[in-house]
């Protein structure tokens, strides 16, 4: 807690920045809104069990198969090579993921959430959720991390953006002594008449939409439509 008797909200920009805050004492949120968080919410919402993020392809491939798991997970954008399935939340419609399990693995959300991995919780936040990001961290009452994904380290437009949505909708239950906290609530602002066409600037927007991938982007900027809490316990993400 602060000296306002608040707990603080902070924002982290990138992976490579989270060893200057004080994980052990917060609650970590996870952002990959392009689109493993995204996703991950999207199959929790639709019945999936569970969520297994895992860093890489081969580990993805074993626990899947020893499992029988939907073995999932991108790179650079892409179904990673080995894998059936990618990072499209339109990929896991509820006949297809109820009561199954995912793994996961991804560029940058699943590197970041085993970086975290000494935070009082873990939670993971995207547009499709941020309804049950908000209530949860109000309710809590414990100092926040928002850890931005990124891309590979690169600070990104849109974990930022999501970032600054949250620090524009709890900050009044927090003390916000964080620059970047600040930076990401002034360019959610600037962008929130619009995110869409906002986004159309942003690298990531450029790297997914040449494969044709608009409607999985229009999906993750939009609030709500996937509003469940996935929580970090014991390697896996369940609904909280």
């Amino acid at each position: 807690m602060t000296e306002s008797n608040k707990p603080s909200l902070e924002v982290c920009l990138s992976p490579a920045l989270l060893h200057l805050f004080d994980v052990k004492n917060s609650i970590v949120v996870i952002i990959d809104v392009l689109r493993a968080t995204s996703t991950i919410c999207t199959a929790l919402y639709n019945g999936a069990s569970r969520v297994i993020p895992v860093a890489s392809v081969e580990e993805c491939v074993n626990i899947g198969r020893a499992i029988g798991g939907i073995t999932a997970g991108e790179r650079d954008g892409r179904v990673a090579e080995g894998l059936v399935h990618g990072n499209s939340p339109f990929e896991y419609p509820r006949e297809f993921v109820e009561n199954k399990t995912l793994v996961l693995t991804t560029t940058n959300g699943t590197k970041l959430l085993h970086m975290a991995k000494d935070a009082i919780q873990i939670v993971t936040g995207s547009f499709p959720n941020i309804s049950a990001v908000c209530d949860y961290l109000i309710a809590q009452n414990q100092n926040v991390i928002l850890g931005c994904a990124a891309w590979k380290d690169r600070v990104n437009m849109e974990d930022t953006l999501f970032a600054g949505a949250v620090v524009n909708r709890i900050k009044a239950h927090f003390d916000v002594n964080c620059d970047s906290a600040i930076a990401a609530e002034t360019l959610y602002e600037t962008a929130k008449g619009d995110i869409y066409t906002f986004m159309t600037q942003a690298s990531h927007y450029k790297r997914l939409a040449q494969y044709g991938l608009e409607k999985d982007i229009h999906y993750c900027l939009t609030p709500d439509g996937a509003n469940v809490l996935p929580l970090f316990k014991d390697g896996e993400l369940i609904a909280g």
